[in-house]
This record gives structure tokens, C-alpha cells and sequence, in this order.
């Protein structure tokens, strides 16, 4: 065997009844077709047929030069379990600094994961364990993983570090994190750590999909604050949907995430933050031609970096609160914000302020932006209950109701001690958002019955297309669209632009801009610009 460069699983132990513990036979086979690359330099290939083969109690130590080729989603699938040690994560596979001694020096070279499935549902640990992955392969060269479907991890589905030369395609990662709180470590559909083969890691993730993990759909987070974040990642042609956040830079130096879809994340769309385990946040990135609409809260959440950073081209539309918010963590960098672009973005019907500026800013550049129509959550308070109000899993009816369309969006409904968050409304009807990412309820603690009462806030006052509440200077804001092209009595986005008395806009140029046709007025300055230039606006 050890001459041969393929094998076939079956012809050497592995039953893959869905009842036998393939484990043993499993980690045997690729120990010794590890051993045999080793020895003559030559990759082999361990093919699986079509079966359920079940990994109990034990994670396979992952050997260079051994590649896993299934028979395709559905056909060959690996079924992960841990009955007999709940302290023990079991990923299919892992390879790790912590555990074997991984690096730069002790890598993984010419591996690929292809064509299966990893069912990580049957994994549950005494205590949330960030290693309960489907994949936890770390310092990989030349690998390829491709046509994966994972599901039910307790913690990251795909979770694989310092992937030099590598390219991830075509991953399904599904109800990964489920032990996660949204809190902690991990718990993502596709999370890559970054770092560790130093300032480049060239690295695609191209046509992949997450959906409803616990924290991001997709994420790159470096790993040390003293490394230097890396370049040479990209995230092409990728769809996030009901994860917490959609697709996340917690600290890669010029991030490009192009032509992808980040919709119904319950905190973000997309997010630069110091969230990750460095407590770095991501810049210089790039974000292009992406549709980021109907996230629970925000479209784009921006903070703890130094900049720069660029969006352009982007559709940010139906968020639950604003299009794009500039905010920083506390604990996280404050120090401004240096040189963020927004440049051609269609910003629309944002349920709050299309744009937020809630921490300082220095040399933005507001350009060519379409901000129409935002402010959509403009209901006024509401109570009702009894007879026409009924509940289910994900919505709440009144049929004596006569809400505006969206007015409600993003608003949080109570019902006694019960509270959930509203994605959108009808006249009569509220769509509620889940508990958590995966859940197939808005109501952890059941659902209301029918009559109860319930309760809805009222809309904020100043819900504008830009709105500034924070410092910003040097700002260079040409030819920008800000207003609401919807009929007089149907426009909800009240200023063009708001300076609140906690903001300030100092020097600059704010040139051919059209802030006209808003509900109240183009603009409301409770802090009055300073030396700057403003000429030629529709104001």
C-alpha cells in the first residue's frame, strides 16, 4: 500500500455503516499514507465512497501530503460524535500549534478536502469548546477544500488557520456553533485565522454559503496583536444569511470582499471590529459590488481601526437600523478613523439613518452616494391585545391594526416578559426575526398566546440620511444624492443632514450635493460646520 499513491477507504477498515466507529481504522489509513508521502515525497489520495462513517470520541490527526476525497455531498458523510467523552471535541480532522507542535517549519503541504459531508450534530462538550469544529487544521500549504457541506458543529465549522497558497471553494456551512453564546471564540460558519505565515497569506474563499451560525458567516481574525496583519486575502462571490454577523475583518491588512450577499444577519451585514482574539480591527480593506440588505440591525458595522478602508459600489438597503454605522467598541482603538471611503453606494430604505457616524473620523471621503429614503422605522408607539391579536413561532397579527409598511422595522415588541426584534410589517402583521442565528423561533421562552398584550416604541424623532454624531474633520463629501424621492406624505428619512450637538464637522469640502426633498428640512445643524468649504449644494 505504501507504494500505491490512492487507496480506497472501504478496501482498508472502514465500514462506513453509519454503526461502526471508523475512527481507528480511519486515523491508521492516514497515518500510513502519511508515512509513505513522507518517505518518497509523493501526495496520496484516500478516496471515500458513498456511506456514513462515523468519527466516535476520537479527532483524526491530520498528516501532510494526504488528501480526503469523497463521493459528494449526501454520499459520503462523515458523522462526528463524542457519547463516550463529552470533554473531547471531535473534528473530523485537526493539525494544530497547541496539540502537534503546527508551524511555519511543521506544516501541512498538498492536502485537499473534497466532495462530502461533515454532520458535527452528534458533538456536544461539558462546556463550549472552540475546538469542536468540523475541520481545525492549522499552517496548511498548497491545500484546496472544496465542495464541503458542514453542519451542527458546536463550535466553527470550517475552522482552519495560516492557510498559505490555499484556496476554499464551494463550502456549505449550516447551524455551525450551537453551543456558542455569541459571545465566544469562534462558533462561525467559515472562520479563518490569520498571521501566521506572516505579512502575506494568499489565501481565496470563493463561491462559499453560511447560514444561521452562531457568530459570523464568514470571518478572518488575526491571532496575535504582535503579528502583522496579513495581506493577500480575498472573499469572492459568497452568500452570509442569518448568522450573527455576515461576513467579519478582525484583522487582515487589505481585505477584498467582492460580488457577494450579506442578508438577515442579526448584528451585521459586514463588520471591522476589534471583536476577534488579538483585539485587532481589520483595514485597508475593500469591499465592491456587494448587496448588503435586510440585516437585523446594521448593513455595515465599522470600528477599532485606523483605517483606511473603501466601500464602493455597494447596494445597502433594508437594514433594521443603519446602512452604515461608524462606531468603536469599548476597549477596542479610538483613535480616529482615518481615510474611510464611501463612494457610489445605493443606500436605501434603511430603517434609522442611512449613515451613522458615532466615532471620530479623519479624511473620509462621502462620494457619488445615493442615501434615499432611509429612516423607514417611523411608527409611532403602539399597544394592543385581545381579540384578532395571535402569535406564531416568527410573526405577530393584529387584525384591527393599521401599521405602515416597515414602520415597526427594527423596533423590539414585548409582550409581558417576552421580547423579540421586528424585521418588517405589513398593515396587520410583524415579521420577527430568531431568537438567535438557526433558531426556528422568535420566542425561546414559547410562544405568546393568543390575545396577549403587547407594546411597540415610538420612532426617534431624527432619522436622516447622513448624520454625524461625533467628530469628524477633513472630510472631502462631493456629489452625493441625500433625500427621499417617495411622495411628501410617504417620505420617513427627516434631514438630509444632521450635526447633533455631541458632533462637529471640521474643515473640508462639501461640494455639489443635493440634499433636498426630505421629510423636514435638507439639513439640522445643532453644531454648526467650521472652516470648510461648502458651496454649490440643492440645500
Amino acid at each position: 500500500m505504501t507504494d500505491a499513491l490512492t487507496a480506497d477507504a472501504r478496501e482498508h477498515g472502514l465500514a462506513g455503516d453509519g454503526v461502526t466507529n471508523d475512527q481507528p481504522a480511519f486515523q491508521r489509513l492516514v497515518d500510513s499514507l502519511g508515512a509513505a508521502c513522507a518517505a518518497d515525497g509523493r501526495p496520496r489520495v484516500l478516496h471515500v465512497p458513498a456511506g456514513r462513517y462515523l468519527i466516535r470520541d476520537e479527532p483524526t490527526v491530520w498528516r501532510s501530503g494526504v488528501s480526503l476525497i469523497g463521493a459528494g455531498r449526501g454520499a459520503t458523510c462523515f458523522v462526528l460524535s463524542n457519547p463516550g467523552d463529552r470533554t473531547t471535541p471531535v473534528p473530523l480532522a485537526w493539525f494544530t500549534a497547541a496539540r502537534h507542535g503546527a508551524g511555519r517549519d511543521n506544516h501541512l503541504a498538498d492536502i485537499a478536502f473534497a466532495h462530502l459531508e461533515i454532520d458535527g450534530s452528534g458533538v456536544t462538550t461539558e462546556e463550549y469548546d472552540p475546538l469542536a469544529k468540523g475541520l481545525g487544521l492549522q499552517y496548511v500549504l498548497r491545500g484546496r477544500f472544496t465542495d464541503l457541506y458542514i453542519h451542527g458543529t458546536a463550535a466553527t465549522g470550517f475552522g482552519c488557520d495560516f492557510l498559505q497558497d490555499t484556496v476554499v471553494e464551494s463550502v456549505l456551512a449550516e447551524g455551525c456553533g450551537r453551543q456558542d453564546s455569541g459571545e465566544q471564540m469562534g462558533g462561525a460558519g467559515i472562520g479563518i485565522g490569520v498571521g501566521g505565515w506572516g505579512g502575506v497569506e494568499r489565501l481565496t474563499v470563493t463561491a462559499c454559503t453560511t447560514i444561521g451560525n452562531g457568530t459570523n458567516g464568514i470571518f478572518v481574525e488575526l491571532q496575535s496583536e504582535d503579528w502583522v496583519p496579513p495581506r493577500g486575502i480575498r472573499v469572492t462571490a459568497c452568500h452570509a444569511e442569518g448568522n450573527r454577523f455576515g461576513i467579519s475583518d478582525w484583522g487582515a491588512d487589505g481585505l477584498l470582499v467582492t460580488s457577494s450577499t450579506m442578508l438577515g444577519n442579526h448584528e451585521a451585514g459586514f463588520d471591522v471590529s476589534a471583536q476577534g482574539t488579538s483585539g485587532v480591527g481589520g483595514r485597508g480593506g475593500i469591499v465592491t459590488g456587494c448587496v448588503i440588505d435586510g440585516n437585523v440591525r446594521d448593513g455595515i458595522g465599522l470600528g477599532d481601526t485606523t483605517g483606511p478602508y473603501a466601500f464602493r459600489g455597494n447596494r445597502i438597503s433594508g437594514n433594521g437600523r443603519y446602512g452604515y454605522w461608524e462606531h468603536n467598541l469599548a476597549g477596542g482603538d479610538e483613535e480616529p478613523a482615518g481615510e474611510i471611503v464611501l463612494e457610489a453606494n445605493d443606500i436605501r430604505g434603511n430603517a434609522l439613518d442611512g449613515v451613522r457616524v458615532d466615532a471620530p473620523m479623519r479624511d473620509p471621503a462621502i462620494l457619488d452616494n445615493r442615501i434615499r429614503g432611509n429612516g423607514r422605522r417611523g411608527a409611532g408607539a403602539v399597544s394592543g391585545g385581545g381579540d384578532g391579536v395571535r402569535f406564531s413561532e416568527s410573526s405577530l397579527t393584529d387584525e384591527e391594526a393599521d401599521w405602515p409598511a416597515d414602520g415597526h422595522r427594527g423596533k423590539e415588541v414585548s409582550v409581558g416578559t417576552r421580547t423579540a426584534l421586528v424585521t418588517g410589517n405589513t398593515a396587520t402583521e410583524l415579521f420577527l426575526a430568531p431568537a438567535r442565528p438557526g433558531a426556528d423561533t422568535a420566542w425561546p421562552d414559547g410562544v405568546p398566546p393568543a390575545g396577549s398584550g403587547y407594546r411597540l416604541p415610538a420612532a426617534p424623532g431624527l432619522r436622516a440620511g447622513l448624520t454625524v454624531d461625533a467628530a469628524v474633520s477633513g472630510a472631502q463629501m462631493h456629489g452625493n444624492r441625500i433625500g427621499d424621492d417617495r411622495p411628501s406624505d410617504a417620505r420617513t428619512q427627516t434631514h438630509g443632514m444632521v450635526i447633533t450637538p455631541d458632533g462637529s464637522w471640521t474643515n473640508g469640502r462639501v461640494i455639489d450635493n443635493d440634499l433636498r426633498d426630505n421629510a423636514v428640512a435638507p439639513k439640522r445643524f445643532d453644531t454648526p460646520p467650521e472652516g470648510c468649504r461648502w458651496r454649490d449644494n440643492d440645500d
